[in-house]
């Protein structure tokens, strides 16, 4: 799979949401200058990379946003994703401008399938239905959508409804991850941290909706001894090599860094047949809960050579 960048173009934001990795740096950190992200584009062609993701914060809050769209299109990047919380996609006519300088991919992200849920995880009344209505949208202008939703306490038991959410508004992929508790989601953790074991059936019931559909799903940060029966759906085994231009760094393989430093192995996992590929669980999960819920997969069970769930 070709290499991509992780362009963060600043990390200011429209939304508040209770779970955010970056929470921590929209206060303290400016917008970066339009300059700085073109050499970024540029070192990251010269190094290989074939897909740019434009993130942030909400990258769609730049003033050169459409500028570096182009400018990334003219460097002969091949896919070329806004990833955002989607409110500004329901103006059509800024979608159109995007697309026009050369998006390809649309990245919203949808954390509820009512308001109720979803405007209060991301602390903006009215988000959801600008969302929804920028997905629309989207799929009307003939776009590939793909949606992220960060599962938590407050919306776990909701993700198969939005499932069926995703599935009527056409999205052509859907992914659940397991919520980072870093940043604004570090602390809130106590509170807003749903139990892995909990999530699975919901997870799994989620994931259904979508294969049944002929639909792309994935779940992320959910190892495999709790992905049983589907584990072809963990993402980690496709998530290609990443660079991140980060705040104030490069990391050069975001994939090395999160499996060194932001996930973590336990006791047991040595134990178990799917130790070669599992990552585990982000580090700050076990710290909370412990490694009761974590039972190595052993050969009989649902190992690596157990036949998988298949989308139809």
């Amino acid at each position: 799979m070709s290499e991509r960048i992780d362009l963060k173009v600043g990390f200011r934001c429209n939304n508040y949401c209770q779970f955010c990795v970056q929470g921590d740096k929209r206060e303290r950190l400016p917008a970066k200058a339009e300059e700085e992200l073109i050499r970024s584009l540029e070192e990251g062609r010269a190094g290989g990379a074939a897909g740019v993701v434009i993130t942030g914060g909400e990258p769609t809050l730049h003033k050169r946003i459409v500028e570096i769209v182009g400018k990334a299109r003219k460097l002969g990047y091949t896919l070329i994703q806004v990833q955002s919380n989607g409110r500004t996609f329901c103006y059509e006519d800024f979608c159109r401008r995007l697309i026009d300088a050369g998006v390809n991919e649309f990245g919203p992200s949808l954390h509820g399938s009512t308001p109720k849920i979803h405007d209060w995880l991301t602390g903006a009344p009215g988000a959801f239905v600008q969302t929804v209505s920028g997905i629309r949208i989207l799929k009307r202008l003939g776009q590939r959508v793909i949606t992220n939703s960060v599962i938590n306490k407050a919306n776990y038991r909701d993700l198969p409804a939005l499932a069926r959410l995703f599935v009527s508004l056409g999205v052509d992929q859907f992914q659940f991850a397991f919520m980072h508790m870093s940043g604004r989601a570090g602390e809130n953790k106590e509170w807003l941290t749903a139990r892995k074991s909990l999530i699975e059936p919901y997870v799994k019931k989620a994931l259904d909706v979508g294969i049944k559909a002929g639909k792309t799903v994935m779940t992320e940060a959910i190892p495999y001894c709790l992905m049983s029966g589907y584990e072809s759906y963990v993402a980690e085994r496709i998530i290609p090599r990443t660079r991140i231009y980060d705040a104030d760094c490069v990391i050069p393989d975001y994939t090395r860094t999160r499996v060194d430093e932001g996930k973590v192995r336990g006791p047991r996992c040595v134990e178990c047949d799917w130790r070669s590929s599992c990552e585990g669980p982000w580090r700050e999960y076990p710290e909370l809960f412990g490694w009761d819920e974590f039972v190595p997969v052993t050969k009989g069970k649902s190992s690596p050579k157990a036949k998988v769930r298949k989308a139809s």
